[in-house]
């Protein structure tokens, strides 16, 4: 995949085969499988949710799979056109915490630049591109926001500078001195990240923000990939763990909440959650949701939850 996605940037005959199974793969993963489950009593697709599967704390979802309905390509989106309200007097509502991870970072490191950019609204992934770069935010181009989004998913979990090359396009010295430029600019990051792996050696293993513990025993091994893997862990959890806790809270009370009411919470895709709702009960869902979403826990950094509404699941995102 790798050799055949270089080729294609110098030749057509690459791109062709790469596009071909793009379209094999949407059309028998989901154009094909997915109406097959559709249940005869329902006329609707039932997935099941798994509470212990996944090590994060995430719920997963399985027979079918609804966690993975793609995003990332135009052709893929149009996938999720498929899913639709219950009947006419429904419509889809999607509510998407906003970068809840890098939220919880800012929180976590308590890096002073990184809260006071989410404070101000700013758009973080230029905010990043304006202190590595040493540049007004009004004067950050594309490609280096595209550069600074990739290192603040990246840099965080432990990616050194051959891993964010291959990521953003960078040279392996750009991305070198990217990284120590980033950390300069945000020494509340790694500050925090040797914090939590310190914490991890001593302990054994690491929290959430709401107390649940993941273990990892290979922290002190001797292996270096096994130990260094263990690293990337011990820094990951607390962040990507608290937001699966957070979103498990919020659904919790948004479902009490919404009691008695025809709408219903009817998929949970991480950080995001569709609800089927009645039209009369907009308004009010809209309130419940948002309120549900953005009042779990006591955090340095706003939680902000996006919300839209559409026909179908693509429109309503």
């Amino acid at each position: 995949m790798k050799v055949l996605e270089e080729l294609a940037k110098i030749h057509d005959f690459p791109k062709l085969i790469l596009e071909y199974r793009q379209f094999t793969k949407l059309k028998s993963t989901y154009v094909d499988a997915i109406p097959k489950l559709v249940r005869t009593d329902t006329q609707r697709v039932h997935s099941s949710f798994n509470q212990t599967i996944a090590a994060t704390g995430r719920l997963s979802s399985t027979d079918p799979n609804l966690q993975n309905i793609p995003i990332r390509t135009e052709e893929g989106r149009q996938i999720r056109k498929a899913f639709i309200p219950k009947d006419k007097n429904h419509t889809l509502l999607v509510a998407d915490y906003s970068q809840i991870e890098l939220r919880i970072l800012a929180h976590y490191a308590n890096d002073k630049t990184l809260i006071k950019a989410f404070k101000n609204n700013e758009d973080i992934h230029k905010r990043t591109a304006a202190e590595v770069y040493d540049v007004s935010i009004n004067d950050v181009t594309d490609d280096m926001r595209r550069a600074a989004k990739t290192a603040n998913f990246a840099i965080i979990y432990g990616v050194s500078a051959f891993g964010l090359s291959q990521q953003s396009g960078l040279s392996m010295d750009q991305s070198k001195e990217f990284i120590e430029k980033y950390f300069k600019r945000y020494p509340g990051i790694k500050d925090y990240m040797d914090t939590m792996k310190e914490f991890a050696r001593q302990k054994g293993y690491v929290i959430t923000h709401f107390n649940r513990r993941r273990y990892l025993p290979e922290i002190n091994s001797k292996n270096y990939s096994i130990r260094q893997f263990a690293e990337r862990i011990a820094i990951n959890t607390p962040i990507q763990g608290t937001a699966a806790d957070i979103i498990k809270l919020a659904m919790i009370k948004i479902y009490n909440n919404m009691t008695g009411m025809k709408s219903k919470m009817v998929l949970q895709v991480h950080d995001e959650l569709v609800f089927d709702v009645y039209k009369p009960e907009l308004k009010d869902v809209k309130k419940i949701v948002r309120d549900g979403m953005e009042a779990v826990g006591d955090f340095e950094v706003q939680l902000v939850a996006d919300i839209g509404v559409g026909d179908n699941w693509l429109d309503a995102k």
